[in-house]
C-alpha cells in the first residue's frame, strides 16, 4: 500500500486528504497528514474572531473528526529529503524521527513575514492563528476595563491606542472589526469618549488593499477615516520598542496593542531544507496539474500547493501566478485529492485552472467591500455577501451551522463584551493567591503569545509565538 505523505493541515492540505478519503478505495493507499495543530484555521473568520462575532473554537475545523481514515501526527516536518522519499518530523514532544513515503504532497503554508523593527518581536502580535485573534480580543478589552478607572491623560491613551501594520485584507478586516468592536464597547463604559480610542494603520504602500483597484481602496481609506481612524499610507513602522511607535511619516506615539500584519513568506522548511525546486522567491516550482517540477524536469511523486507553491494561474495573463488566497487553495486541495488518485490509477491528470470570484471584505459590523472586474457593492450589502459567501466556504456543516447560530444570536442580543483573558494564564489564580504574579501581572500585554522568533518563523512553544486571507 502506498504512503502518502502531506507536509501542514491548512486549506490546501485539509481538502487534499479529505479529498482522498472520498476518492481512495480500501487499501490502495494510507494517507498521513503531519501538523502541529490539531485542527485547520479557517483565516477568514479570524477578523471577526478578534471583534466576537464568531466563537474562536467555530473559525477552527478539527482535523481528527473530519479526517476519519487519515492518520494524524501532532508534530512539523522540519527537512524533506525526497530523493531518498524521506522527511524528517519533529513532534510536539519527543525526538526528531524519519518518516518515509512513496507519494509527497506538500502543502506547509506560509509564516508571517517580519523585519528587523526595534521591538516588534517584544510588543507585536500576528493574526493569522485562532489563538493570536483571541489574544487581541482579550487584550483591547481589558485595556478598556484599566482605562475606564484611570483619568483623562497618556497613560488612558495609551492603553485604547490600538496600531496595525500592513494594509493587506487580513490586517484592513482585522483593523475594521477591532475599530467596530471598540466603538460598540463605548456604550458601556461611561467613563470613556470617542476621543479617547486612538486606531491608526499603517501601510508601506500608497494603498491599502491592492487586490481591489484604486478608486474602492479610496473608498475604503475615507471609510475608516469617517470612523476616527487615522490610515498612514506611503509609511514605515521605524520602531515600536516598549510599545512607542515611531512612524517614518513623523508620526510618535504610545500603543498598548501592536498587530503585524505586514504579509506572508515562504515557510522555512521549503525555502532551506528540502532537495525540491524553488524559485527565486522561495517557493516550489509547480506545473498547472500541481506536480512539483517544470514540463521539461518534473518531480516524480511530489506535488504542492497553496501558500508554499509557484501555481500558474491558467485564467490570467502568461507567466502569472495564482494569488496565496483561501480561494485558491481550498480549489488546489480539492484539484490535488483527484489528480493524486487518477495518479495513482494510470489515468490523465487535469491543470488547475479557476477564475476569481471577485474579492470581499469586511470592514466591521454591517460595513464591507465587493469588487468583481468592474462591478463594486460598498456598505451593508457587502457586508452580507462577506457573510454569506464564507458560510458556505467554510467547511463542514456542522461549523455552518454553528456559524449560523452565533450571528443570529448576536443579531438579536448583541456581542458578547466579555474578556477571558486570565484564561491564558491558569494557574495564576492558584499560585497567586487569586491574583496575577509577576513583574507584566494585570498589564494587557501579558495576555496571549507574545514572542516571535528571526526570520518570522512561528511555532506553539515555550518561548516562541504561534504565526489573512480573504476570498
Amino acid at each position: 500500500m502506498r504512503e502518502i505523505l502531506i507536509v501542514g493541515g491548512g486549506y490546501a492540505g485539509f481538502y487534499t486528504a479529505w479529498g482522498l478519503e472520498k476518492k481512495l478505495r480500501p487499501g490502495e493507499a494510507r494517507v498521513t497528514v503531519v501538523d502541529p495543530r490539531p485542527y485547520m484555521t479557517y483565516q477568514p473568520f479570524l477578523p471577526e474572531v478578534t471583534a466576537g462575532s464568531i466563537e474562536a473554537r467555530h473559525a477552527a475545523v478539527s482535523l481528527r473528526r473530519h479526517l476519519r481514515r487519515t492518520r494524524l501526527i501532532a508534530g512539523r516536518v522540519v527537512e524533506i529529503r525526497h530523493a531518498d522519499r524521506a522527511a524528517t518530523v519533529r513532534p510536539v514532544d519527543g525526538s526528531d524521527y524519519e518518516l518515509r513515503y512513496d507519494t509527497l504532497v506538500v502543502t506547509a503554508g506560509a509564516v508571517t513575514r517580519t523585519f528587523p523593527v526595534p521591538g516588534v518581536a517584544q510588543r507585536a502580535i500576528g493574526l493569522k492563528h485562532v489563538e493570536e485573534a483571541v489574544a487581541i480580543r482579550d487584550r483591547l478589552m481589558t485595556a478598556f476595563d484599566q482605562a475606564a478607572s484611570l483619568p483623562p491623560g497618556p497613560e488612558r491613551r495609551r492603553l485604547l491606542t490600538v496600531t496595525f501594520v500592513g494594509g493587506g485584507f487580513s490586517g484592513v478586516e482585522g483593523f475594521g472589526e477591532l475599530l467596530s468592536l471598540a466603538t460598540a464597547m463605548l456604550k458601556r463604559y461611561a467613563e470613556l469618549s470617542p476621543d479617547d480610542l486612538s486606531f491608526h494603520l499603517v501601510e508601506a504602500r500608497g494603498r491599502i488593499l491592492p487586490e481591489v483597484s484604486d478608486g474602492p481602496g479610496e473608498w475604503v481609506v475615507r471609510s475608516l477615516e469617517r470612523r476616527g481612524a487615522h490610515v498612514h499610507l506611503n509609511t514605515q513602522l521605524r520602531s515600536a520598542e516598549d510599545g512607542h511607535v515611531v512612524l517614518s511619516d513623523g508620526a510618535e506615539f504610545d500603543s498598548e496593542l501592536i498587530v503585524w500584519t505586514a504579509g506572508n513568506g515562504s515557510n522555512p522548511v521549503v525555502h532551506n531544507h528540502t532537495d525540491l525546486p524553488v524559485d527565486e522567491r522561495g517557493l516550489l516550482v509547480v506545473r498547472p496539474d500541481l506536480r512539483v517540477g517544470t514540463d521539461s524536469a518534473p518531480v516524480p511523486d511530489a506535488w504542492a500547493a497553496g501558500d508554499d507553491a509557484a501555481v500558474p494561474d491558467l485564467a490570467a495573463a502568461p507567466g502569472a501566478r495564482t494569488v496565496p488566497n483561501a480561494q485558491h487553495a481550498v480549489r488546489q486541495g480539492k484539484r490535488l485529492a483527484r489528480n493524486i488518485a487518477a495518479s495513482l490509477r494510470g489515468k490523465r491528470v487535469r491543470d488547475y485552472r479557476h477564475s476569481s470570484l471577485g474579492v470581499v471584505a469586511t470592514l466591521g459590523i454591517g460595513r464591507g467591500i465587493f469588487q468583481y472586474k468592474r462591478l463594486v457593492i460598498k456598505g451593508f450589502p457587502a457586508w452580507l455577501m462577506h457573510r454569506g459567501y464564507h458560510v458556505l466556504a467554510v467547511p463542514t456543516w456542522e461549523r455552518k451551522i454553528r456559524v449560523l447560530t452565533v450571528w443570529l444570536t448576536a443579531a438579536l442580543f448583541g456581542r458578547d463584551l466579555v474578556s477571558l483573558a486570565s484564561v491564558q494564564h491558569p494557574r495564576d489564580a492558584f499560585v497567586g493567591g487569586g491574583r496575577p504574579e509577576g513583574p507584566d501581572a494585570g498589564h494587557p500585554s501579558h495576555v496571549g503569545p507574545r514572542h516571535v522568533t528571526a526570520g518570522g518563523r512561528n511555532d506553539d512553544r515555550p518561548g516562541q509565538r504561534p504565526r489573512s486571507v480573504a476570498a
